[in-house]
């Protein structure tokens, strides 16, 4: 019987209560809990890494309010049926997290976040009634739930709540903070001189952390999850036995992303196993600590779409949950050409590395953009036996090599010259190829400089010469048999154009890859669905090499 699989689905609970799969990643209960006295622990880890449902795992297992014998039953951590019995729903638990806590200005962020602890509230609002809690945090409680709180209510909120839960329960609160950083990675992209948002924000997460963090009474332990590790003293100050964890860190390294042997599990329970190879070189490739992981949303969104169409090809599942925009700026404020180069071409470069950083100065040197790359998951360690904070960086797989390609291409495409990108246009609609092939070739050539160029550059280059033009323009998109890599349309115009394009092995061989990317274009009936209310329909071939292209016309 083919396997069930959730894409997206981050609750520990609901996976399990629906025979959903589930790589068992419960050991890392006994390994922080059993195996390190850590008061506070961060883990540091891409988006899309399973931090969240590691996280939901942890609530569901701790929770006192929960009978979570079902919901683990046959899973790794059950063989550690002391660390159980002391452990499993033994403790109240606080959870909640900061990923939504956005907004185009500082007071907006404000209230999104007012209203992440209100939905906190909202959740515990049996807890005033207890008449174990005092009369000040019951009234405290009562304005952050209806969103009335002061300043002062909401930085000392996660206390008050623990101080309550304390106080109720009689044991200290596990408390959970998801995706932390988010309010400070979308401040740092809106903050100018003038609106201080950044500053603003730093203070309000700074002053709810470390309040909140600090040992007493009220707190077992805490763990926190994010993209970065903000440097200590600008957020987590007065916190003890405090402890991160990034990816460059062996300790805790298999429990974020799949192991091999986890998707060989997995693809092997659905039938899967031919496509071992294909996984591996689009998803797998990332070193956290000495451990090779894939990536397992990219991992879990493949074999969703497989059991669905087999004959689905793999695509590229990350680049919608995380911006790109890290690589354009890294592109135009520092000389990395050569560097890039070297990544792009599938090599490696060298460079010094820092896990602790903040998010105002992240754009600041080369040092640190090399660092936010690697933690980010753009590039990753090459070498297993590295130590120290100088490593070799590599991107990881095809999947982000594709990303490079389209965010560099991208790039250049938007520092080219305006006018010589509509003259190609205006070119191509004519069906003038001479004309247009000089044109593109005299456009590449203003761009980055490889000693090897993949197929993907010259998609990305040719997407983002076209897109903004004012035509719809398609990529890759199913019509006909197969799939051409470019359609323009102009609506206004009546006209459309299809474009296939192939990367030369040599200059010689550019004319009969045009004539292949037509062949393409007849044979693949890329042109089927566009027949109706179109006057003129361009169809063309066009190859690359190097610096160099050439156009044929159908």
């Amino acid at each position: 019987m083919a396997i069930r699989i959730a894409v997206g689905d981050e609750s520990f609970d609901e996976i399990r209560k629906a025979g959903l799969y589930y790589v068992d990643k419960t050991d890392l209960l006994y390994d922080l809990v059993g195996q390190t006295n850590n008061k506070v622990t961060l883990f540091t880890r891409p988006r899309r890494f399973g931090k969240t449902l590691n996280m939901s795992m942890m609530e569901s297992f701790f929770d006192r309010n929960r009978d979570s014998r079902t919901v683990f039953e046959g899973l790794d951590i059950t063989r550690h049926e002391d660390f159980c019995g002391e452990w499993m729903n033994q403790y109240p638990v606080l959870s909640l997290s900061f990923k939504d806590v956005d907004g185009l200005t500082f007071e907006k962020a404000y209230a999104k976040l007012a209203a992440v602890i209100a939905d906190l509230c909202k959740k515990l609002d049996r807890l005033p009634s207890h008449k174990e809690v005092n009369g000040a945090d019951a009234e405290v409680f009562e304005r952050l739930m209806y969103q009335r709180a002061t300043d002062a209510d909401l930085q000392n909120s996660l206390k008050t709540i623990k101080r309550m839960m304390h106080a109720v329960y009689g044991r200290p609160v596990i408390l959970l903070i998801d995706e932390y950083d988010v309010p400070l990675a979308k401040a740092s992209e809106k903050n100018t001189d003038e609106n201080k948002y950044y500053v603003q924000m730093l203070d309000v997460i700074k002053g709810m952390l470390s309040i909140s963090l600090k040992t007493n009474e009220y707190l077992k332990f805490a763990v926190i999850t994010g993209c970065l590790r903000i440097a200590k003293e600008s957020i987590f100050t007065g916190t003890n036995n405090f402890a991160s964890y990034s990816v460059l860190d062996e300790r805790f390294s298999s429990y974020f992303g799949f192991t091999r042997e986890e998707v060989d599990r997995l693809l092997a329970a659905a039938g899967l196993e031919a496509q071992a190879d294909t996984f591996e070189s689009w998803y797998d490739g990332y070193l956290f600590g000495t451990t090779s992981v894939y990536c397992p949303w990219d991992v879990v969104s493949y074999v969703s779409d497989l059991l669905f169409k087999p004959a689905s090809n793999p695509k590229n599942y990350w680049k919608n949950t995380s911006s790109n925009g890290v690589i354009k700026e890294f592109v135009g404020r520092f000389r990395v050409s050569g560097k890039f180069e070297a990544l792009m071409n599938r090599g490696t470069i060298k460079e010094t590395v820092s896990d602790e950083l903040t998010y105002d100065i992240l754009h600041e040197t080369e040092q640190n953009l090399w660092s936010v790359l690697l933690m980010t998951g753009y590039l990753t360690k090459a070498y297993a036996e590295e130590v120290g904070d100088t490593v070799t960086l590599k991107i990881p797989n095809m999947e982000i090599a594709a990303i490079f390609q389209d965010a560099v291409a991208t790039h250049f495409t938007e520092t080219l010259d305006i006018s010589k990108q509509q003259a190609l246009m205006d070119a191509l609609w004519a069906g003038e190829t001479e004309t247009a092939s000089r044109l593109m070739s005299d456009l590449l050539w203003k761009t980055i400089s490889y000693m090897d160029y993949h197929e993907d550059y010259y998609h990305a280059f040719m997407a983002g010469l076209f897109v903004g033009r004012g035509y719809e323009t398609e990529s890759n998109k199913e019509r006909g048999l197969g799939r051409p890599d470019l359609q323009l349309t102009d609506i206004d115009g009546r006209r459309a154009m299809i474009i296939e394009a192939k990367k030369s092995d040599s200059a010689a061989q550019m004319e009969k890859d045009c004539e292949e990317a037509l062949k393409q274009i007849v044979d693949e009936e890329y042109a089927k669905n566009l027949d109706d209310g179109y006057e003129q329909i361009l169809c063309y071939g066009i190859a690359f090499y190097r610096k160099s292209a050439m156009i044929r016309k159908l």
